[in-house]
């Protein structure tokens, strides 16, 4: 049913220069893989099959990783270390990439909006690279996923998260439909702790309806100046309904120093006990 993913990775990661001047910061390994990576997997592993890349200038390398290199083929052919690029090879060879680049840097809702010559008339998934998730059973996109089989209709994921961080955020309003899933009345992005209208704030994963598009050409810069996707979904949300769903798993900030170390020592335990 929904067969594609959108990839906004045309952002400048600041929070990590000097890394990021030459590096996309999407290209950054947690252990031995680049953060998108686990998020194309994560994709895969919920049954879609072609992946759409936002990006921008100096992103090449995006591209680059997936796609074959052939000298890098040939140098290691037939060596102890050819199994190393066996899961690279197998991902590459079981998905479409799609790119578009986004032009100028007007927040979250712009990119979406970019990636709509790439995604049509249909509903699409969008993932945030640098919101690294692990789902419990299996991954947070492929649990929204059967949840949108059900209710046909926006879903965003949302935890819930501690008083004094709830300003980083987009916050919901919201009512009860069922054991982790919400109705949702308001959007806030990035309140103040004392005018946030719950704990729950969404991270970045989402599944969306086509219709969104034509909200977001309509819909004006808000926070920070920019276009933001909580803006247009709170309006999709008056209009139609909109779902938050509280997912079963864990969810590392690799946007932020602090969580990328955190992933970084999560996931570097997990590859040791695999080996």
């Amino acid at each position: 049913m929904i067969k594609k993913c959108l990839f906004p990775a045309a952002g400048y990661g600041t929070r990590f220069l000097p890394a990021t001047k030459a590096i996309p910061k999407e290209m950054l390994p947690i252990v031995n893989k680049p953060l998108i990576q686990y998020g194309v997997e994560e994709a895969i592993e919920a049954g879609i099959d072609t992946m759409a890349i936002i990006t921008g200038r100096g992103k090449r390398a995006i591209e680059d990783h997936f796609d074959i290199s052939y000298e890098l083929e040939h140098q290691i052919k037939g060596t102890s270390k050819e199994y190393l690029l066996e899961e690279i090879r197998s991902l590459i060879n079981s998905c479409t990439f799609t790119y578009t680049r986004q032009k100028e840097m007007k927040g979250l809702g712009h990119a979406v909006l970019t990636g709509e010559v790439l995604i049509g008339n249909e509903p699409f998934a969008v993932i945030l690279a640098d919101d690294l998730c692990e789902g419990e059973n299996e991954g947070v996109l492929k649990q929204m996923i059967e949840l949108y089989k059900k209710y046909r209709c926006s879903i965003v994921a949302v935890m819930e998260v501690e008083k004094e961080h709830i300003h980083k955020y987009g916050v919901v309003e919201t009512k009860n439909l069922e054991d982790d899933v919400y109705i949702v009345s308001n959007m806030i992005e990035k309140p103040k702790s004392e005018e946030a209208p719950s704990n729950l704030a969404v991270i970045g994963r989402y599944i969306l309806t086509p219709d969104i598009f034509e909200i977001l050409k309509e819909t004006k810069p808000g926070a920070g100046g920019e276009i933001q996707l909580t803006d247009a979904l709170k309006t999709q949300a008056q209009n139609s309904m909109v779902l938050a769903y509280k997912f079963k798993g864990k969810r590392f900030d690799c946007g932020s120093v602090e969580g990328f170390v955190e992933a970084t020592n999560y996931f570097y335990n997990k590859f040791l006990g695999n080996n």
